[in-house]
């Protein structure tokens, strides 16, 4: 335990706590769009696409669920969601190292270009720009952002 919080694999149990806090942490960080309606289309993509096929830890912190990332086989990150609570602590760099850890090739993610705090995060923990693209769900204009060793 470091910080006060404990990284450990995802287990079947967190399903509910790790959508909940996937929501609240994406409707603090765009307030004008109704998270809540995507749930369920959430909760599909995590059973379908990411339980499966990547390793997801969770920070944990007196018994309550604090964030999470994703990382599959090819190195690339889908998601790294922090409670906003815990935002500017050590906990996303944390879930990011341990990405990093088991993907020690290489790490890939996208970020909408307008997370400008998100941005700023990756290049601090040593990603760097790799191209642009757009979120075929969104519709939204993405930074590719890459880290190696």
């Amino acid at each position: 335990m470091a910080h006060g919080f404990e990284l450990r694999p995802y287990r079947a149990a967190d399903e509910d706590a790790a959508i909940e806090l996937w929501r609240q942490t994406w409707q603090q960080a765009y307030p004008s769009i109704d998270f809540t309606a995507r749930v369920a289309w959430w909760r599909e993509r995590w059973r379908s696409e990411l339980v499966p096929s990547a390793a997801i830890v969770v920070a944990e912190q007196s018994g309550a669920l604090t964030g999470f990332v994703t990382i599959d086989k090819a190195g690339y990150l889908d998601q790294l969601v922090v409670d906003p609570a815990h935002w500017g602590s050590p906990l996303a760099s944390a879930l990011v190292d341990e990405a990093k850890r088991l993907s020690p090739d290489g790490v890939t993610l996208l970020v909408n270009k307008d997370n400008a705090r998100a941005i700023r995060f990756y290049e601090r923990n040593g990603f760097v720009h790799a191209g642009e693209d757009v979120n075929p769900t969104s519709g939204r204009p993405v930074l590719k952002m890459a880290w190696t060793r």
